[in-house]
Parts: structure tokens; C-alpha cells; sequence
């Protein structure tokens, strides 16, 4: 302002009055400011249940390796119990008569002993390799996760870079990149 009363103001001064005046908002600016907040708040979620399929992956993995070592456990036992019924097996043919009875009732313990550790030894074998499945799977989830919440954070950088360089094209791949995205999401969702 100038010292007689006369007022000149620029262009931006002319906005910013205008804007105050008659209540002009930026659509673009809000538009771009709501749907980060909401790629944001889904991309939570995603990282979250990222994090929670990779835990899991892990635990599975965990369970697995302690029923491959029961199993090892029960085959070395059955291994003992072999090496039993070979020397029963051998001392048949060693001793007198008299003893032969009491060593073919070891061998045919140990035969019955063999089978179910066996049994056990094949029924841990078999848990271990599910964990080992759902291991697998857990941890096939989490990369559909891990990919989702990229897709949803290079969505909001190029959300960042539409807003401060107002071009539209670059709000309409930030559109396409947080769509796939939520479809990474939603094949996670249902195990895909």
C-alpha cells in the first residue's frame, strides 16, 4: 500500500484474496490428499499382514525341523533296535540249544518293536513335511503382501509428485499403481 491509499497487489496476493473471499478450495489438492491418506491406511494393513504371514512362515519352519529331528531321533532308535536283533540273530546261531528259545523270542521282539517305531518315525516324517508346506505357503503369502504395500507406496510417491507438479497423468498412474496394488492384495487374501 502506498502512502496516498493506493493498493497494488500481485497475482498471488489477488489469489490468496480471492480464495479468502469466496471460500476457494483446492479439489485437486484434497482429492490427492484423502486418497493418500487412504492408500496409506490400506497399505498398513497390507504390511501388517506381511509381517504376520512371514512370522508364521518362520514358526511353521520351526515345527518342521523339530519333527525332521524327532524322526531322526525315533530311525536312530530303530536302528539301535536293528543292531539288537542282529546280534540276537547271531547268538542263535552261537549258542547250545537250551539258550536258542530265549533269543528267538528277542528277535521277534525286536522285529515288533522295529514296526511301530518305524510307524512313529514315518507319522513324524510326514507332520514335518506339512509344516514344511504350510511353511511354504505362509511365505508365498507374504511376498503377495510385501508386493501390495510396494504397489500402495510407490502409488503415494507418485500421488506426492501429481500434487506438486499438477499433472494429471501422474494422478491417474498413481490410480493404476494403487490398483494393482489392491489386487496384489486381494490375491493375497484369497491365497493366490
Amino acid at each position: 500500500m502506498s502512502e496516498h491509499g493506493f493498493h497494488v497487489h500481485g497475482p498471488h496476493d489477488h489469489e490468496v484474496e480471492h480464495a479468502s473471499q469466496h471460500g476457494h478450495k483446492d479439489s485437486f489438492a484434497g482429492q490427492i490428499a484423502v486418497i493418500t491418506a487412504l492408500l496409506a491406511t490400506i497399505g498398513a494393513i497390507f504390511s501388517y499382514m506381511g509381517g504376520a504371514t512371514q512370522a508364521n512362515a518362520g514358526l511353521y519352519k520351526n515345527n518342521a525341523a523339530i519333527k525332521k529331528t524327532e524322526a531322526a531321533n525315533q530311525w536312530n532308535y530303530y536302528q539301535a533296535k536293528s543292531g539288537k536283533q542282529n546280534l540276537a540273530e547271531l547268538a542263535l546261531v552261537l549258542v547250545s540249544a537250551d539258550r536258542k528259545e530265549a533269543y528267538q523270542r528277542d528277535i521277534e521282539r525286536y522285529k515288533t518293536e522295529k514296526e511301530g517305531i518305524k510307524t512313529g518315525a514315518e507319522k513324524l516324517e510326514a507332520e514335518a513335511l506339512d509344516w514344511d508346506e504350510k511353511s511354504e505357503a505362509q511365505l508365498h503369502l507374504h511376498h503377495r503382501w510385501a508386493q501390495a504395500t510396494t504397489a500402495l507406496q510407490v502409488s503415494i510417491a507418485l500421488a506426492a509428485i501429481a500434487l506438486l507438479t499438477r499433472r494429471k497423468w501422474l494422478e491417474w498412474g498413481m490410480f493404476g499403481v494403487a490398483g494393482v496394488g489392491v489386487l496384489l492384495g486381494l490375491a493375497a487374501v484369497f491365497h493366490r
